[in-house]
């Protein structure tokens, strides 16, 4: 995910006017697209060359997206680009409409203060109000005979990610470096702005309202005290500095006992289990530490030199994002206190409809930039969560739970999630059943499991053999690979990939074919997985040399520094539009150990004439030839040509009908690189077919991400964050005032509070229903 104070989306963009032969013929009718995606070859295709499809697909009429396998079917039409100057406002389909649900200061809890328009609130407020930044989200239905098991569509629990903080906006006008500059006041007020919302929302008389006075309305932030659970608990790396948390300081007093911490940051993308909890998944973590001038890691740590190393891997560095927590919050002194970073990184299980369970941290599933956690049950009732890891040239993780999931006693499945097998995937150019697919596997990171460091004597060394993660036994080497996870991905050879963010379960909409509410898959409806690579600038060289370089396997690869080549996964050099990837587990179950992959889509702009710099490796493996636009131009199938064009998929997500949902995260200005495409953008995709409508357009400088709906289909939430975002302190409606600029009142009728020089722009969540009553998307 991106914003000010996270490392920025690697972008630039361009795709030509020529379109291929592919697009001829993908455009024209089924059955000769069918025979494009399963007989010709990319390399084929290559050497037929472009064609003009402009005068051809031009005339094109949008009609109703069928349905097939499972899919239900688009019944709207693409709604227009929001192209420069971008409309302050979110657009959807005709016969939709779209209202405001919840803003950035709502109360949502009891004795909660109602949102101050010139932001003057403070951290004790901002604990009781909804958080800054929305992300991810799911919608938790409140049953009427046992809260959480129900199909409830018009009351339940909405929990909702607060990724960042826009320091200058929160602050009102000092902002970050204004008035008094850094203080623990602002510190508090911006730990507070971030985590989790619990929101309890109902449908009223045909409206949607925040119940603020709910019971179950809760805030987890960056100093709730919480659990730490699984294989690394209470391990050596995991004991940092104690410290009393109050409103005035915080205040050292001892040492953690390693199974206890305080706080969630930069909560980005989500999950959620079966047995009815949401997974929090902390991404850019490493930002909010940093260390003053002339300071070093503590030398009194027998670790030091090991801490070092880890905090380069995962991108600690001395300024952070520029937070400056460290200065008023000795907690987040990497130097002084260079353990805490141990406690970061990790999965975040919270049960929403238990407002006194503290939040478990998950150690089991991994430490590194999680973006999301996407659970599936095969049909033997075994649990997997597919992960990725938000930076560039990072990995793509799996892990199995060892329990079998109860689908009947929910407190059998407590603490599923602290005991199973992580595997991170290597992705292969070996051929696989389908055309124009690949085979891949997944490797277990276990003490016993191979790397790819030769040991000296004509053999490798095992992971338990290599010094980072050497251990007293078994289960300190299992606990030392798993808070080092990047690392023991280095070490066994993983395929670093471009950006891996939101991963997402294909549902096939067909009772006959589930099986009390989970799907019964087999080789027609496969279980299939998702992945959005957003984008990667180093891919293929780049910089001043175009020499590539990969993540070292010993661990000591600062992060996203590498310079990969194009391989099979990630087959663009300078990947700016990025593309989404998919695989089939082998025998259609998440114990699989090896996978079919292909490249579902490759995101682009059709008519733009950028091409490749010469400061990247000219090695192409999709479309087209070196160095011209068809590096940029993707395959998007849409009709007329160009109408859906997109790029930086990010947010993914598949409704119970099998639609998928893909949301984008770029500059969000319609500038540069973006000029034909526009702002970020929600679109629908019809995973048979490829064919993807553009439903929603969001307003200026913002991100379109998060996105969950009722039981029924009929109401979905989708978040928008960061509108306006760089705004100064001095003027924060300099790029955007949204909501207010488009909205007077919330989906309950409660007005917006709008006066001019003290009103500001508010990340928000909206609620959308078809007009007719309808499923959205239908």
């Amino acid at each position: 995910m991106k914003g000010e104070r996270h490392p920025k989306n690697d972008v630039t963009m361009n795709p030509s006017g020529n379109e291929s032969i592919r697009d001829v013929i993908e455009r024209t009718d089924l059955g000769r697209r069918h025979f494009m995606q399963t007989t010709i070859s990319a390399s084929v295709l290559a050497a037929i060359g472009g064609v003009n499809m402009k005068s051809i697909i031009g005339a094109v009429e949008a009609a109703p997206l069928p349905a097939g396998n499972g899919f239900a079917g688009i019944g709207f039409e693409s709604v227009p680009p929001s192209l420069a100057p971008v409309a302050d406002k979110v657009t959807v389909p005709a016969g939709y409409t779209v209202e405001v649900l919840a803003s950035w200061g709502d109360p949502i809890m009891k004795r909660a203060p109602a949102w101050d328009e010139d932001a003057s609130q403070d951290a004790a407020a901002q604990e009781k109000q909804f958080g800054m930044h929305n992300d991810g989200m799911h919608y938790f239905p409140i049953s009427s005979h046992g809260i959480g098991h129900g199909r409830n569509p018009v009351r339940g629990l909405l929990c909702v990610n607060h990724e960042y903080t826009h320091e200058e906006i929160l602050h009102g006008a000092e902002g970050l470096a204004g008035g008094a500059g850094v203080t623990i006041a602002k510190v508090r007020k911006s730990q507070a702005g971030h985590g989790i919302s619990v929101v309890e929302v109902r449908k009223n008389r045909g409206k949607w309202q925040v119940i603020g006075t709910s019971p179950f309305g809760r805030r987890i932030t960056g100093n709730t005290r919480m659990k730490i659970s699984g294989p690394a608990a209470g391990h050596a790396l995991m004991q940092s500095k104690k410290f009393d948390i109050q409103p005035t300081g915080s205040v050292e007093v001892g040492i953690n006992d390693g199974y206890h911490c305080h706080g969630t940051l930069n909560n980005c993308a989500n999950g959620y289990t079966p047995w009815g909890t949401y997974l929090t998944c902390e991404e850019n973590w490493n930002g909010y530490f940093g260390w003053n001038s002339g300071e070093s890691v503590d030398a009194a740590d027998p670790n030091r030199a090991a801490i070092l190393n880890d905090q380069a891997r995962y991108g600690i560095v001395a300024g952070g994002f520029g937070y400056r927590w460290h200065e008023a919050d000795p907690r987040f002194n990497a130097a002084t206190n260079p353990l805490e970073p141990y406690l970061f990184g990790w999965v975040v299980e919270i049960d929403p409809f238990d407002p006194e369970s503290k939040p478990v941290k998950r150690t089991a599933m991994g430490r590194f930039k999680h973006e999301s956690a996407q659970v599936a049950v095969d049909g033997n009732s075994r649990v997997a969560f597919y992960m990725g890891d938000d930076e560039r040239n990072e990995y793509i993780y799996k892990f199995v739970a060892a329990k079998r999931f109860n689908r009947h006693k929910r407190a059998d499945n407590r603490n599923l999630l602290d005991k199973g097998t992580l595997y991170v995937a290597r992705f292969t150019d070996m051929p696989g059943a389908g055309a124009e697919t690949y085979r891949g596997e997944w490797i277990a990171l276990e003490p016993d499991t191979t790397s790819v460091i030769p040991n000296g004597a004509g053999g490798y060394y095992k992971l338990r053999e290599l010094p980072q993660f050497a251990g007293a036994d078994d289960a300190e080497v299992q606990a030392l690979i798993l808070i080092k996870t990047r690392q023991a991905a280095d070490a066994v050879g993983a395929t670093m990939m471009d950006r891996p963010e939101w991963t997402a379960l294909r549902t096939y909409y067909d009772p006959e074919f589930s099986f009390k509410g989970y799907s019964v898959y087999n080789d027609q409806r496969p279980l299939e997985i998702y992945c959005t690579l957003t984008n990667n600038n180093r891919r293929g060289g780049g910089g001043s040399t175009p020499a590539t370089s990969s993540n070292k396997a010993d661990g000591t690869t600062t992060a996203a520094s590498a310079r990969p080549p194009v391989d099979m996964a990630n087959p663009r050099p300078d990947n700016d539009y990025g593309h989404i990837i998919r695989w089939r587990e082998d025998g259609n179950v998440v114990t699989a150990t090896g996978f079919e992959w292909d490249i579902f889509m490759l995101c682009g702009d059709s008519i733009t004439a950028k091409t490749l710099g010469a400061n990247y490796q000219s090695g192409n493996l999709v479309n087209g030839a070196a160095g011209t636009g068809p590096y940029y131009e993707g395959d998007i199938v849409d009709a007329p040509a160009g109408s859906a064009d997109f790029g930086a998929p990010d947010g993914l997500w598949f409704d119970q009908f099998g639609r998928l949902w893909i949301q984008t995260d770029q500059a969000g200005d319609a500038s540069g690189d973006w000029v034909n495409i526009g702002a970020n953008i929600m679109a629908c995709a019809d995973p048979n077919t490829k064919e993807v409508r553009r439903f929603l357009t969001g307003p200026h400088k913002c991100e379109v991400t998060g996105v969950t709906s009722t039981p029924d289909g009929k109401t979905l939430f989708v978040g928008v964050q960061h509108p306006g975002e760089d705004s100064p302190a001095s003027n924060p409606t300099q790029y955007s005032n949204w909501p207010q600029s488009q909205f007077t009142v919330n989906s309950a009728g409660q007005p917006l509070p709008n006066t001019p020089g003290l009103s500001r722009p508010r990340s928000s969540v909206l609620v959308i229903t078809k007009d007719d009553g309808g499923i959205i998307g239908s």
